[in-house]
């Protein structure tokens, strides 16, 4: 399932992955003039000269069922200048990895998050040096409370990095909270997953147990901390800041399909 994982990530010409390195020379010229949204009988499309946009590999249609998503995109779509520019269309290539990973990915998706909150970055904490333990205490206490008063369920953290099995019931309610999310849903909690290195800051966001903000400042603790220690790196902050800009992607399409 981890491999069906990646390779969905990956499925973004309009993606995470091979976006990053696209040489812009390589970059296809804006081949349209007007872009819009309409609504049909399954959802809502985005139109490039009244023609519905499709995925980049598998040129499947793209229909969303929250015209919030729809009018995100179609704006990605209109920003575009001389050439189409992957990399600035974060929700574009969301959207088009869930409709290129398929229906058929949906267990594998839930899956995935279940395993990451089993073995949680919440989970495993330091022992020194003690003012990186009381930040870790401060904002991942008090998400595990939340977390376990919300589902009924109990955490068992440990200090190091030395596996510790969770309860085989906490398990089994983490994962019934993700039971009626759907394909784009899953992959947006898939992408937050992956950023914040955690599956219980995503399943605290998808039930609104915690705010973004409250769970991007709990994801980068450690970063954070090594931060005040030695300072930003300029590169290590640019990157940050792309993945903040996929992160409010990926929470604006939870939030919209919540709705």
């Amino acid at each position: 399932m981890r491999d069906q994982l990646e390779e969905a990530l990956k499925n973004q010409e309009f993606g995470y992955g091979q976006a990053q390195h696209i040489n812009p020379i390589d970059l296809p010229k804006r081949f349209y003039t007007a872009v819009d949204v309409a609504r049909t009988d399954d959802g809502y499309v985005v139109t490039l000269d009244g023609k519905q946009t499709r995925t980049p590999g598998r040129k499947l249609p793209v229909i969303v069922p929250a015209v919030s998503i729809a009018q995100a995109m179609a704006s990605e779509w209109s920003a575009q200048d001389k050439y189409v520019d992957p990399t600035t269309m974060p929700m574009v290539r969301l959207i088009n990895s869930a409709v290129e990973s398929g229906e058929e990915n949906v267990p594998a998706f839930r899956s995935e998050i279940g395993k990451f909150a089993g073995n949680d970055l919440l989970l495993y904490r330091a022992d020194t040096p003690q003012e990186l333990v009381d930040d870790q205490e401060l904002h991942w206490d008090g998400a595990l409370v939340t977390l376990a008063r919300h589902f009924d369920v109990a955490f068992q953290p440990t200090i190091g990095i030395i596996h510790q099995p969770q309860p085989a019931s906490t398990l089994t309610k983490l994962d019934a909270a993700l039971e009626e999310q759907g394909l784009l849903s899953l992959t947006a909690l898939v992408s937050i997953t992956g950023i914040t290195g955690s599956g219980l800051l995503a399943i605290a966001l998808l039930h609104q147990l915690l705010s973004a903000d409250q769970i991007w400042t709990a994801a980068h603790v450690d970063e954070d901390h090594q931060i005040r220690l030695w300072g930003a790196d300029e590169e290590a902050m640019t990157r940050r800041a792309k993945r903040r800009v996929e992160f409010d992607t990926a929470v604006a399409v939870v939030e919209a399909l919540r709705a």
